[in-house]
């Protein structure tokens, strides 16, 4: 990590001195002054777009305050930053969007890195990996073992708008009926009431559903994809994406990641 930041900023420096020779060049300064980095410092507040609805990452306890795994990532961050923290709630569909526009600093939402994504916006690197796994309906789906199965004419599938399980079942079971909802919880009521044979969404949501529905679901929870949840950021501002690289470098090494991490998955994956 430390050596791929090192080469990534000679080549940025290269990149600079070889341009100097223009007047209209960027000078190290411009980008300093441009940079999300230096307005979020003399803010003195982080603003971070979440979906408060995916426990356990991000969710609201009774009380409605924000809490979970990635809130206190994003908590942690704003200290270490030395500002206030200010989470925007909004549906899973406007994040992007609002991060495009500015609305917010950045997407700290179990939100997976794509390549696909990767062309609007910039992602750190994983500070969570997971995949995707399989709710399966214990009526409609008795006989699937396998999510392979999954793919044939009269099965249904029920996956959440704008996920990649959204964007991974139309390339993986093209043979199926694909149902999308707006809500994580109208997927599993589908399953549940044996209308849909099968739901995707990580491992832990998954393993969760099916603890809450023991008598109607099954469960595969090998995942069959690659999902790696990173933080989500606006394209162009490298000081601010190397602080942020330095910051997930910093909590790895410091045990910080790993007691929060524990915190809120021992239990469910018990490890």
């Amino acid at each position: 990590m430390v050596r791929f930041i090192r080469i990534v900023s000679l080549a940025f420096v290269a990149l600079t001195m070889c341009c100097g020779t223009s007047s209209a060049a960027a000078t190290p300064f411009d980008i300093y002054e441009g940079s999300n980095l230096r307005k979020i410092v003399e803010r003195g507040t982080l603003v971070v777009g979440m979906e408060l609805k995916f426990w356990p990452f991000e969710y609201v306890d009774e009380q409605g305050k924000p809490v979970g795994f990635d809130v206190e990532i994003a908590q942690t961050l704003a200290d270490r930053l030395g500002v206030k923290l200010e989470i925007k709630d909004m549906e899973w569909t406007g994040l992007i969007p609002a991060l495009s526009a500015g609305k917010i600093d950045l997407i700290i939402s179990g939100i997976t890195g794509t390549l696909e994504r990767a062309k609007s916006i910039t992602f750190t690197s994983p500070y969570f990996t997971t995949g995707l796994c399989t709710l399966l309906s214990a009526r409609k789906a008795a006989d699937v073992t396998d999510v392979g199965q999954l793919n044939a004419p009269g099965r249904v599938l029920a996956v959440k708008t704008g996920t990649t399980a959204d964007l991974v079942a139309g390339k993986r079971f093209p043979k199926a009926t694909i149902n999308r909802y707006k809500e994580e919880t109208a997927c599993v009521q589908e399953v549940a009431a044996g209308r849909a044979d099968a739901f995707f969404y990580d491992q832990i949501s998954i393993a969760k559903h099916h603890k809450q529905n023991p008598e109607t679901t099954k469960a595969l929870l090998t995942p069959f994809t690659y999902e790696p949840y990173c933080i989500a950021l606006q394209k162009g501002d490298f000081d601010w994406w190397q602080w942020l690289e330095m910051y997930l470098a910093t909590i790895k090494a410091d045990g910080t990641l790993e007691t929060l991490r524990a915190k809120y998955f021992k239990d469910i994956l018990g490890k």
